[in-house]
């Protein structure tokens, strides 16, 4: 539960936006800010900036960091204290974590200019033209999500270490040739711009510099390397599998049908090579999904798949369904891909599902397509028929080679008193 409203016997927190330019960056309502504060709490090298003016108690947070929030905070409840954070502490930074800490009245934000503000000025890039990817406390391996032709990116780095590591994936997702720039120190006096290119083992030599950097990334693709776009339907020599796999084609019309929307959880159900979850997770940053796969290998096959195309935050159940369901978060949308015939399967993903929520199931096989029909005669939603035949050599002609076809339900939860159309 968040904090009382500030009162009598409690005080607002503030956060101050701090840059490398240290106290001399600050304008007068931070400095005042943070000559007032009894408690001032923040990184070491935040903390290292003030002058010996701001006589307030300094606390350096513990890592890890954001389960630490809520005691310091409770700690020092009824003084004045003054949080430092990088730049702007509501983009990617520590104001989230407060804000979901504490009432919105007991918060006052007083903002810097970002690292990616910062970057965008000196490189003449419109910001909102740039996706920012960052990498503090996450896998570098998300940035291969963003990686497509021409876009430019700025990568927010975990440290020294950070520039080399993107160099590194953009040479193994066949991106060698992407420019990098690393800004260090920007708005210092320190400030330094460090060019590159990713497929020249760069930052090997010179060693690593700055821990206070940002990577900027103009992506270039090598001519051999696997085109990946942004929408549904990827290539099927995209995923490693063993043959359970969703074609691209079918997947394409399923995650339409599954219709994802920022902010969202999947439930992937008989995940096989993972396919429907990872893509559900590239159409929006906010994306989640859980996939559950009942065979250990290829759960181990799922989570390399997610982590080479951008979504190692996949969760992965290794368990078989319904039972591996029971403690899963509800979902937005749910998609069978396997195990239809499992006693009680479809009506625990049908009894999870939320109303508006939506539940799509593939299946090629009778026995399945039987439990679907008779989904779809208690439940309503579309049963359709999907078929796909691909051009292959016909000795010195060209014909048509079936696929297996592919039967779907797809259906949204109404509510019976809403009294809207299925």
């Amino acid at each position: 539960m968040k904090p009382a409203r500030p009162g009598p016997s409690s005080s607002v927190v503030t956060v101050v936006g701090i840059g490398a330019d240290g106290w001399a960056g600050l304008p007068d309502a931070s400095r005042a800010a943070l000559r007032d504060a009894e408690a001032l709490i923040g990184g070491p090298r935040q903390l290292d900036l003030l002058p010996a003016e701001c006589a307030g108690e300094r606390i350096a947070w513990p890592s890890p960091l954001r389960p630490a929030v809520p005691a310091l905070l409770a700690a020092h409840a009824g003084r004045r204290i003054a949080v430092l954070a990088s730049g702007d502490p509501m983009f990617y930074g520590i104001g989230r974590a407060l804000a979901e800490e504490t009432d919105g009245d007991a918060l006052r934000v007083l903002p810097h200019p970002s690292s990616a503000s910062y970057a965008a000025a000196r490189l003449g890039w419109p910001l909102e033209d740039v996706d920012v990817v960052t990498v503090v406390g996450r896998p570098t391996a998300r940035l291969a999500a963003a990686l497509h032709e021409g876009r430019r990116l700025l990568v927010l780095s975990a440290g020294a270490g950070t520039p080399g590591e993107v160099a590194a994936l953009l040479r193994d997702r066949g991106f060698g040739p992407s420019r990098l720039r690393v800004l260090e120190q920007l708005g210092g006096p320190a400030e330094r711009v460090t060019a590159a290119i990713a497929a020249d083992d760069w930052p090997g030599s010179p060693p690593p510099g700055d821990p206070l950097n940002i990577v900027a990334v103009v992506c270039r693709r090598a001519p051999e390397a696997l085109r990946l776009g942004a929408a549904p339907g990827l290539p099927d020599e995209a995923y490693e599998h063993d043959g359970q796999l969703t074609k691209r084609h079918i997947r394409a019309a399923t995650l339409g049908a599954l219709a994802p929307a920022p902010g969202e959880l999947l439930w992937d159900v008989g995940g096989g090579s993972g396919s429907i979850a990872v893509e559900w997770m590239r159409t929006h940053p906010s994306c989640r999904a859980i996939t559950v796969e009942r065979d250990p290998v290829r759960a181990e096959r799922i989570a390399r798949n997610a982590e080479r195309l951008g979504v190692p935050g996949l969760r992965i159940v290794t368990g078989a369904a319904p039972v591996a369901l029971a403690e899963l978060p509800p979902p937005d949308a749910v998609f069978i891909g396997g195990g239809l015939t499992a006693p009680g399967l479809l009506d625990a993903c049908w009894e999870a599902l939320p109303y508006g929520g939506r539940l799509v199931a593939n299946t090629v096989t009778l026995e399945s397509e039987a439990l679907l029909a008779d989904a779809y005669r208690r439940h309503g939603g579309e049963l359709v028929k999907l078929a796909v035949a691909h051009a292959v050599p016909v000795g010195g002609f060209t014909g048509w080679r079936q696929a297996m076809p592919v039967t779907q339900w797809a259906v949204q939860k109404i509510n019976p008193s809403s009294g809207a159309d299925r």
